[in-house]
């Protein structure tokens, strides 16, 4: 087959009206698939018809001459080609969907914009977020992933994650939003039981909660010199260690801002003032790109302008709380 003469220019009728198809259609119903699951809703939401979309998709395959999809009655997969291709291919629909919005004197985010984060940040931070920026972008569709396991962002096509704590080494952008500050916790009923520790080494004495997804196990690390904890019970989440500290199972190492209602009721307290533990960055990562999508630019700028008015991401919020307690203010 010759190269690659240019794609024939057809005209199909679709649920917009009449539209140029061709190599951009085969590649927005790849696009689609990928991102959507199945052939059928792609055809739903482009308005051609089910056999259409197999149809272009089947016709870029050849064109490219790869196989981009594994096909299956039950779900699509992505081959290592089109894996690549599907990178690429998204990054070049949204270059032209902004191309036109710009000439229309208009730049509106649209697409969709796969964020991941951990369970916490992602319920208590990020999640009352999305339904504003929904409502104020109309053609704007969010994903949002929420696991407190490592996700690859390139790997498994998120355009970009908000993480806390350390960043392993990589080629993402990496752009500090917050600051989680840390401390250890125990319900106000723990403490009545078995009396509230003085000093890091009188954790030793005490019912501790592990996290077993950090790679220290018991040691915690007090800014004064780590101290290894011992305890009958162990999570793998830190969601689920909150809630065993508010029951009073044990004393939990955590975020501040998780406790920050129970600490204001006086159901849970901070224990060792005198003894900080080093606090966790928190950071947007998103892999380098020379152009952002506009969709992924205004997510950056909401999470930048919310997290900076957040008081408990900033550094030494811990301190003013347990002064403003201490004073019977309640204010944040």
């Amino acid at each position: 087959m010759t190269e690659q003469a240019a794609a024939p220019v057809l005209s199909e009728q679709r649920g917009d009206g009449v539209r140029q198809t061709g190599k951009l259609l085969w590649m927005e119903c790849f696009v689609r698939a990928v991102e959507t699951g199945s052939f059928s809703a792609t055809a739903r939401e482009l308005g051609i018809g089910q056999p259409n979309v197999s149809r272009h998709i089947d016709s870029l395959e050849s064109h490219l001459a790869v196989r981009l999809l594994r096909r299956t009655t039950r779900k699509l997969s992505l081959t290592i080609e089109g894996e690549r291709y599907y990178t690429e291919a998204r990054r070049a629909l949204d270059t032209i969907a902004e191309a036109e919005s710009v000439a229309r004197g208009k730049e509106m985010p649209r697409g969709l914009l796969r964020v991941s984060c951990s369970m916490a940040v992602g319920l208590l931070h990020v999640q009352p977020l999305i339904a504003p920026l929904l409502a104020q972008n109309p053609q704007l569709e969010v994903e949002l992933h929420l696991s407190d396991e490592y996700v690859d962002l390139i790997a498994e096509r998120f355009d970009l994650a908000v993480r806390v704590g350390p960043l392993k080494s990589s080629l993402l952008v990496a752009r500090q939003v917050g600051i989680s500050e840390r401390a250890v916790f125990a319900s106000t009923d723990y403490l009545e039981r078995h009396g509230e520790p003085a000093t890091p080494s009188d954790l030793m004495q005490h019912e501790c909660i592990l996290n077993t997804r950090l790679p220290s196990g018991g040691l915690w690390p007090f800014v004064g010199g780590d101290i290894t904890v011992r305890g009958r019970y162990r999570l793998n989440n830190q969601q689920a260690i909150v809630s065993a500290v508010r029951q009073g199972f044990g004393i939990g190492l955590a975020p501040v801002w998780v406790f920050e209602e129970e600490l204001r009721a006086g159901r849970v307290k901070a224990l060792l003032p005198g003894h900080p533990l080093p606090a966790a960055a928190v950071h947007l990562v998103y892999p380098e790109r020379r152009l952002l999508a506009k969709r992924t630019r205004i997510f950056i700028e909401m999470i930048d302008a919310a997290f900076a008015g957040n008081a408990s991401l900033q550094p030494g919020y811990l301190d003013r709380l347990r002064r403003a307690l201490a004073s019977g203010s309640h204010d944040r």
